[in-house]
């Protein structure tokens, strides 16, 4: 059933018009069918295409599309250039300058200039925008009075001619370029339509066609994008919500790329492994432990907790192998990660000695959250509470809604939670701050109330650290300090598996959900 659905085709001027009529001419040169297009999918209808809006990712996906940002991720997470061409920094790593790329448009036809950068920006910032995601722009001195509304302009934020951007941070930050390639700081023109949300107008390299929410998006191609025409003519977007539906929708040839799902994975590999493309994830599965509850309090505790649960083999029979044990909270694929420090060893004898020394050798009760709508995650809850009655500790899963239980881990109402944290942006610091800095208890990120001055200050250090050698030593430091302290049970860091059509050429899965534009990739009819 199709829920709010209505027509939303684009058609606001001349130049669109055509645009829309290309589009369907290009339809029936492919037959209609899909199998000479490019079919992408998202679980959920996006919330918008107004990038100020981009809190989810089916948003900020197809905000990557339309909108560019100064800079940009590609599929391995790599920091490129975008609308700005280059840029510097101070020594200090507190003001950095853009410099924009001669030639860009907007899809109307108007020049991009420096203007619409800070103007849009303070969109973002702008209280009655409502945006939901402006952390990544409170580093800029003014952005937290002007977002507050106690200010009526971002001082930090300097219009340099048509050409050039500098921003002044309230103190230094080797990350901010990352931060400005997320989807909610991509650039809008200076004066929006009033419904972008609907109607989107963008530098990016797909422009807008038609939205039939909850059924599908369709784009096409940029003819004048600054990086090139993309490869493809056209690409379409469909609304899937269920895993097994969009395997089917791949194998019926209606959808270029899925995901595999986790049940079908020992199928997927056996009658098509030639469509398979597997990459590491940045993100992290693991328990929260409040730190500040009951027995949890003690770092023995937690280390037992750690002890008792067998990651490999939950991985093996929850997760069908498509993860890597996690020593650490960082992703193997980051900058900062140690390949030589171990997981936890899986050692009941040394769980119940550490639960002894902490005067817990008889056991405690402790609820274990999950969320009711994440079926792989409930599958691991259940194991860790078969696991953990083992060495006398007695779990009660304790299921809700994702909304409901956000909120009781926000406040720290839980005692321990199953979760997955998914990167931001592609750099350890994503996989540090937000999660174990005391300055970002609850909302932030920081579910386990993980709290200890030494790993706060060289967090610090670490953000403040321009070399990036150095600040990967630091990275490496603070996650070996904070898994010696176990505020998690670590699990696993997931491995993607997704399936690509034989004929698609130029596909790969990308790290970072704001990776993958669609640009290099095209239907091979000849294959």
């Amino acid at each position: 059933m199709l829920r709010n659905l209505h027509h939303t085709v684009n058609l606001f001027d001349t130049a669109t018009t055509a645009l829309f009529l290309g589009f369907l001419t290009a339809c029936a040169r492919g037959g209609g069918g899909s199998e000479h297009r490019l079919v992408y999918y998202e679980s959920y209808d996006p919330r918008s295409l107004d990038p100020a809006l981009s809190t989810d990712v089916p948003t900020g996906e197809m905000v990557t599309l339309l909108f560019d940002g100064l800079t940009q991720f590609d599929p391995d997470g790599r920091l490129l250039p975008a609308l700005s061409d280059r840029w510097t920094a101070d020594q200090r790593g507190q003001r950095y300058q853009f410099h924009l790329r001669p030639g860009v448009t907007f899809h109307d036809g108007r020049p991009l200039v420096a203007a619409d950068v800070k103007r849009a920006l303070l969109r973002v910032l702008n209280p009655q925008t409502r945006s939901g995601r402006v952390w990544p722009l409170l580093p800029i001195v003014g952005a937290a009075d002007f977002a507050d509304g106690r200010a009526r302009d971002v001082r930090g934020i300097e219009v340099l001619g048509d050409t050039a951007v500098a921003f002044r941070l309230t103190e230094p930050l080797a990350v901010f370029p990352k931060f400005l390639a997320m989807p909610v700081a991509a650039i809008v023109p200076s004066s929006p339509p009033a419904d972008l949300g609907q109607q989107p107008v963008g530098t990016g390299p797909w422009r807008f066609v038609e939205w039939q929410h909850d059924d599908y998006l369709r784009f096409a191609a940029n003819s004048t994008y600054w990086d090139g025409n993309p490869r493809s003519e056209s690409l379409t977007v469909r609304i899937v919500p269920e895993p097994l539906t969009r395997a089917a929708e791949f194998l019926a040839g209606r959808l270029s790329v899925a995901e595999i799902p986790f049940g079908e994975t020992a199928k997927w590999e056996r009658e098509h492994a030639a469509w398979l493309k597997r990459k590491p994830a940045l993100r992290a599965i693991y328990v929260a432990l409040n730190n500040r509850r009951g027995p949890l309090r003690d770092p023995r505790v937690r280390r037992a907790l750690n002890h008792a649960v067998d990651v490999p083999e939950i991985l093996r029979t929850v997760w069908s192998s498509r993860g890597v044990a996690a020593a650490g909270s960082i992703p193997p694929a980051l900058g900062g990660s140690d390949p030589g420090r171990k997981p936890y060893l899986h050692d009941t004898a040394t769980a119940r000695r550490l639960l002894r020394e902490a005067g817990m050798g008889g056991g405690f009760e402790v609820q274990l959250w999950r969320s009711g709508t994440n079926v792989e995650l409930g599958r691991v809850a259940q194991a860790i509470q078969a696991q953990l009655a083992a060495v006398g500790v007695r779990v009660e899963i304790v299921s809700r809604d994702a909304s409901s239980m956000r909120e009781a881990v926000r406040k720290g109402d839980t005692d321990m939670a199953v979760l997955d944290w998914w990167a931001d942006y592609p750099d350890a610091d994503n996989f540090l701050y937000p999660l174990f800095s005391s300055a970002s208890f609850g909302p932030g990120g920081n579910y386990s109330f993980y709290s200890d001055p030494v790993t706060d200050s060289l967090i610090l250090a670490a953000r403040r650290t321009v070399d990036q050698e150095a600040r990967e030593a630091l990275y490496r430091r603070i996650d070996n300090r904070v898994f010696d302290a176990a505020p998690w049970i670590y699990l696993w860091f997931p491995v993607d598996l997704w399936a690509a059509q034989p004929a698609l050429d130029g596909w790969d899965v990308p790290v970072i959900f704001n990776g993958q534009r669609w640009t290099k990739v095209r239907v091979a009819a000849d294959r």
